[in-house]
């Protein structure tokens, strides 16, 4: 080739490559979607008419515009999403549940439901409201309240955090007809800052908390009806159920937009500094025809920088200040129908997700949402995992899922993970860390203490003196030692973990723990000694606290990880299954101090039965699947009090009822093992758990005669019940034999009420036996007379409900 033809050649090659740049579109700007910024902006409402008689009946909810103006905002992609009221109106709620009727009725005093009047309503809708409000009209409106919209717009923005325009962009973009409904309801009897949402992908915003802020912030998803007030002094969820088109309001909560993530492959960088650079490759399954948008939860502190489909074609994402409304939304470059595959990479950086505290340890803040994820179900969205972490030379990376790789590239330390099952959720700890390991062979699961080489500034400055030298190195034996006897107890109650190993690790702080899978965060104060401990932190409100902590959290393995958990409702069976198996810690660790196990059970039943500074009991605040609903203005934080200790109880109290004289616990953990198999891996409900101990539970157990347990779990988990009970006894001898002479009685129950309760008898040696049980209906006295028999010794006493078999007040 000849110079001027090798110019000719490489001028076309240029032109081609800028004509091919020039074809490729720009990545678009955050927040840029024309229809999305159309309806970020409405904030007045101008096309009017008038209305008399209007009747909106969304759900059990109903809405009636007696008389009055109706003004529309303008249309966005041709629908009409919002508008607001201004006359004479009402709103009733009567929802379908037993359980949120006794709720509502512990709110409102009103047998009849909620009943509401109002002058000024706001509606943001991308259901079928306007068409149905139009057709009414009776003539041309007047003037509506002009700022009502907006006061509606910053309640989303500010107080929930909400970015209500991109959820109604999945409505105004799909083909399909959508079916979103919120009402801002300025009532005149209960608050004049009340909602009621209704949303077919699930409630997937925080819409309560006491106070804002702490653990017990609620998100009702995946149920779609809510009713709420947002007043500081009345911040409650009144009523949330499912749609009443499913079973009644008891849908299980398959969502029925919405989507459903399969796989996740994540790229993470930390700097020393905490600061966090992700790319996630996400591949998902829309959860209905018509999927537009995508919605998932980031932390907000973390910046999307751009997000591409499987082809690398850029896509438009919403993501406003991470102050307001920073909700994450992808809109797909097409509609996507009802099971169809779709992958998306989503690069994002930040500070403040992980927090360098000093000392060579981190904190990760951002424990679910550190990557993009299910902005419906954060945790416990089911999906396989591959992940590969960069951090600094010298450090140790311990995440979820089986390490496949470790090495050193300059001056990074480079992991690679991979999940072994379904996870329902991801994370990590790092830092300075030393390692200890066991391997069980029976079951076969490698057991990892981690300790920070050095404390965090937090400690700092009180090394030495009183305290000496403080190190989480000398004390790392003992989670080690936790783990390896909990997995083995565990194992032989619940069945086989679903994961190869399990890794102890310290956070810095001393006022919780968590479990992932795989991995075990504990409070940096769990490695101190008791001198230690008392000085930093004083002694613990939660008895026995340090010596269940790391059992209970091993057992978040079994309960949250392995078996998975619907919603806010069913959190009572992983907390409270957890704290039940850290009482079968305690009872086989400590088993030369009975009183320990005898203790564990008597400060649960306390928690549950002091008041707290509101003055309210635990246990009158609202059933135990209501879960941290119950934590509001009226009864405080309450909800701790409740799920953990009573979840616990209601599991222990099975164990009673299922406890075989020829046995033992085998028909028990039969049951347990049977439920952990059948939900290996995926969510559980607690009607799933009830049919599981309908289907192991004793013949002793059938006191309905028909082989259900409503009765128990009407009682107990639906209900508030707390009997008490008074055993009056004596011992004679007639023949040789000696006999029991008891009166049992039941009392503060309602007529309908059952229950089997046991009675024991303290021998002259000491020793516990069990004599039996007794069923009881209602408030009833049981007078009888029971020959135990040629006994050496009359025994000292009878007891009834000695290992606190049933949740009660005080025996006496």
């Amino acid at each position: 080739m000849n110079k001027l033809a090798w110019l000719a050649a490489l001028l076309a090659a240029l032109l081609a490559s800028m004509a091919a740049s020039a074809q490729t579109p720009a990545p678009p700007a955050p927040n840029s979607d024309a229809n999305y910024r159309a309806l970020r902006n409405i904030t007045a409402a101008s096309d009017a008419i008038s209305v008399t008689g209007l009747v909106l009946q969304r759900d059990a909810g109903r809405l009636v515009l007696k008389t009055g103006t109706v003004c529309f905002t303008p249309p966005v992609n041709g629908k009409v999403t919002g508008a607001v009221f201004s006359g004479e109106g009402s709103f009733s709620l009567n929802p379908p549940l037993p359980i949120e009727q006794r709720f509502l009725f512990n709110l409102t005093r009103d047998n009849e439901g909620l009943h509401e009047d109002f002058t000024e309503l706001a509606m943001r809708f991308g259901d079928g409201t306007y068409d149905e409000i139009r057709k009414h009209a009776s003539g041309a409106g007047g003037a509506c309240p002009a700022g009502l919209l907006g006061e509606m717009n910053d309640v989303y923005r500010k107080r929930f955090h909400y970015n209500i325009a991109g959820r109604l962009l999945e409505d105004v973009l799909s083909p399909s007809p959508g079916g979103y409904f919120a009402a801002l309801i300025k009532g005149r009897k209960y608050s004049s800052k009340e909602m009621f949402i209704i949303d077919p992908n699930g409630i997937n915003m925080v819409v309560s908390g006491v106070p804002e802020g702490t653990h017990q912030r609620v998100d009702v998803a995946p149920e779609e009806v809510a009713f709420l007030t947002y007043d500081t002094m009345k911040d409650v969820v009144w009523a949330s159920f499912h749609l009443s088109t499913e079973s009644g309001g008891y849908g299980k909560g398959e969502l029925a937009g919405g989507i459903d993530i399969q796989k996740q492959k994540l790229a993470t960088q930390i700097e020393r500094s905490g600061k966090l650079d992700g790319d996630a490759t996400t591949t998902f399954l829309a959860g209905r025809d018509g999927t537009r948008v995508a919605a998932f939860a980031l932390f907000a502190s973390l910046r999307v920088q751009g997000v591409t489909d499987s082809s690398g074609q850029p896509l438009s994402f919403i993501q406003e200040e991470k102050f307001d409304d920073p909700n994450f939304y992808v809109i797909l470059p097409r509609p996507l129908n009802a099971g169809e595959s779709f992958t998306i990479r989503t690069r994002y950086s930040g500070k403040e997700a992980v927090l360098n505290t000093g000392g060579g340890t981190y904190f990760p803040v951002a424990r679910d949402d550190w990557f993009p994820t299910n902005a419906a179900v954060p945790f416990g969205d089911y999906a396989e995992y591959e992940m590969q972490f960069r951090i600094p030379k010298g450090m140790t990376m311990v995440a979820t899922g089986k390490r496949l790789s470790e090495s050193t590239e300059g001056n990074q330390n480079v992991s690679t993970w991979i999940s072994e099952k379904p996870q329902a959720t991801a994370g990590f700890n790092f830092g300075k860390f030393k390692e200890k390991d066991f391997t069980l062979d029976k079951p076969p699961i490698v057991v990892q203490s981690f300790a920070n080489e050095e404390v965090p500034d937090m400690f700092q400055g009180l090394q030495g003196g009183t305290l000496g030298s403080l190190s989480t190195v000398s004390l790392m034996e003992k989670p080690l030692a936790e783990a390896d006897l909990a997995v083995q107890i565990y194992t032989n109650y619940f069945g086989p973990l679903s994961y190869s190993h399990v890794a102890m690790t310290p956070q810095a702080t001393c006022g919780f723990g968590q479990s992932w899978p795989y991995l075990v965060y504990l409070p940096i104060c769990a490695y101190l000694d008791d001198q230690q401990r008392h000085v930093l932190v004083g002694e613990s409100i939660r008895q026995r606290y340090w010596e269940t902590v790391g059992p209970h959290e091993i057992a978040h393995q079994w309960w949250g990880h392995t078996v998975g958990f619907d919603s806010y409702r069913d959190q009572w069976m992983s907390e409270g299954f957890a704290e039940f198996s850290a009482s079968l810690y305690v009872e086989k660790v400590y088993a030369k101090d009975p009183k320990m196990y005898l203790d564990f059970w008597k400060f649960r039943r306390q928690f549950l039965t002091e008041k707290n500074g509101m003055g309210w009991r635990a246990i009158d605040a609202g059933p135990v699947n209501l879960g941290y609903r119950v934590s509001n203005e009226k009864f405080g934080s309450i909800g701790f009090n409740l799920i953990y200790p009573k979840g616990a109880y209601i599991l222990h109290m099975l164990r009673q009822m299922m406890t075989d004289p020829k046995n033992g616990d085998v028909p028990f953990r039969q049951m347990m093992q049977d439920f952990t198999a059948t939900y290996a891996n995926r969510i559980a409900t607690t009607e799933d758990f009830k049919a599981m101990v309908e289907k192991h539970m004793l013949p002793s157990m059938d006191l309905d005669r028909n082989h259900r347990m409503d009765w128990f779990f009407n009682e107990y988990v639906y209900g508030t019940a707390l009997p008490a009970y008074n055993l009056e006894s004596s011992f004679e001898n007639e023949n040789g034999n000696t006999m029991l002479k008891l009166k049992l009685t039941q009392s503060n129950v309602g007529d309908d009420f059952k229950m089997v309760v046991p009675v024991y008898a303290e021998l002259a040696d000491g020793k516990i036996v069990r004599l039996g049980s007794a069923t009881l209906a209602g408030n009833k006295t049981l007078e009888q007379k029971v020959s135990l028999g040629k006994i050496p010794q009359a025994p000292k006493r009878a007891i009834a409900n000695y290992y606190y078999d049933v949740l009660s007040t005080e025996a006496k």
